[in-house]
């Protein structure tokens, strides 16, 4: 019993300390492209460093395009994060925007505060890292595009209706499946009990 109890303490210890040891993991997310008026709208931009332990200087741009009236294309610079100092360019946004980024700057996503319909359009999160090696600073580029449409009610999501009835049948499923367990045990331990006191008379 003792050398029973010394197991369970020494796996407990064990897995506490593997647990410690878990780091983040960066996941590379598409951003959402439908916002509804007066909410805030969260613009994902992830790009994942392969080897973190490298240093790298990060500078990030977001872009707006409004959707195109008159055949004119122009983009807006709408905000500007370079490495420790961020700055939001006189424009529509300049009162509504927040950084939402972390703090490794693997994300770099932005919010946008009460939304109207003007903000329909292409945003566009453009990423520039300088890798500091010893002997050269390479530089990656990466272009995120985001085409948000922004309407008066949230449409509704079929993905999000199946995965909901799909998690309450395995959720019915799972309880069916432990309480058949719970019997079979039961009964198991209720016969070795009849079995030992037979045994003993």
């Amino acid at each position: 019993m003792v050398t029973q109890y010394k197991l369970h303490r020494q796996t407990l210890v064990l897995l506490i300390y593997l647990v410690h040891l878990c780091m983040p993991v960066c996941v590379d997310v598409q951003s959402d492209t439908e916002a509804i008026v007066g909410k805030a709208m969260k613009l994902t931009c992830i790009s994942c460093l392969k080897r973190e332990e490298v240093t790298v200087k990060t500078f990030v741009k977001w872009l707006y395009t409004p959707s195109p009236t008159k055949g004119k294309n122009i983009s807006y610079l709408i905000y500007e994060y370079n490495t420790n100092n961020s700055n939001v360019d006189d424009n529509p946004f300049k009162d509504r925007l927040n950084w939402n980024g972390s703090k490794d700057l693997q994300e770099v996503s932005i919010e946008i505060r009460n939304v109207t319909h003007n903000d329909s359009g292409l945003y566009t999160c453009e990423i520039r890292r300088l890798f500091d090696f010893e002997l050269y600073t390479p530089v990656f580029e990466v272009n995120k595009t985001i085409n948000l449409t922004v309407k008066e009610k949230a449409s509704d999501d079929t993905t999000a209706i199946y995965s909901e009835i799909m998690m309450y049948v395995l959720l019915v499923f799972l309880t069916f499946w432990l309480l058949v367990e719970m019997v079979y045990c039961y009964r198991k331990i209720s016969k070795s009990d009849e079995q030992t006191q037979d045994t003993a008379y």
